[in-house]
Parts: C-alpha cells; structure tokens; sequence
C-alpha cells in the first residue's frame, strides 16, 4: 500500500509562485508514474502533469511554460513548482501515483489564487 502526503499549498496572488511536494512511502517508488490533478469546484479532476520514471514530464496546455513537475527518486518525493499563477489555477491539487495494477491518491492540498 503506498500512502501519498502532499504539502505546499495555501493563497498566493497572481503572478506569485509555490511548490507544492507529495512524499510518498510504502511502495517503490520508480515503479510509477507520478502525476498531479487538480479539480475546481463544481468541475471534474484534470490531469496537470506527469513525470515517468525516466523522468519524460507531459503538461496540460493550461499550464505548459508556467508549471514544472519533478521528480527525486532519493527521497520519494514528487514536486510541482508553479509559477505565474492564474486566479483560474485555484483548485485542490492531488498526488497520483500510477501503475498497470493500482492507482494512489494522495488528500489534496488546496491552492488559492487570488488578490
């Protein structure tokens, strides 16, 4: 069973940045891939990011050049730096860890983008 905690959210303004980690145990950690969601109110979880175990990253086009996913396999540990934050970025954000025989999810950390 792998458990998934994830950190670093909280109210920024726009154009500000944060970083938010999921640290994973549990698991080995390079047998997934890891990827972050979000879901706003009253819409569905989307896809923000994903990072292989090769570390091949892909983005939603809502966040391409603004959000970066990585990856350190030392630690367990999954980053998102997002910068230049839209109001439209506000949402619960969720760690994913995925592979062909299970999907983990982490809480959700809420990120708010507002002035």
């Amino acid at each position: 069973q792998v458990q998934l905690v994830e950190s670093g959210g909280g109210v920024v303004q726009p154009g500000g940045s944060l970083r938010l980690s999921c640290a994973a145990s549990g698991g080995i950690f390079v047998l997934y891939v890891w990827g972050w969601f979000r879901q706003a109110p009253g819409k569905q979880r989307e896809l923000v990011a994903r990072i292989t175990s090769g570390s091949s990253a892909n983005y939603a086009d809502s966040v391409k050049g603004r959000f970066t996913i990585s990856r350190d396999n030392a630690k367990n540990t999954v980053y998102l730096q997002m910068n230049s934050l839209k109001p439209e970025d506000t949402a619960v954000y969720y760690c994913n860890a995925h592979a062909s025989w299970a999907d983990y999810w982490g809480q959700g950390t809420q990120v708010t983008v507002s002035s």
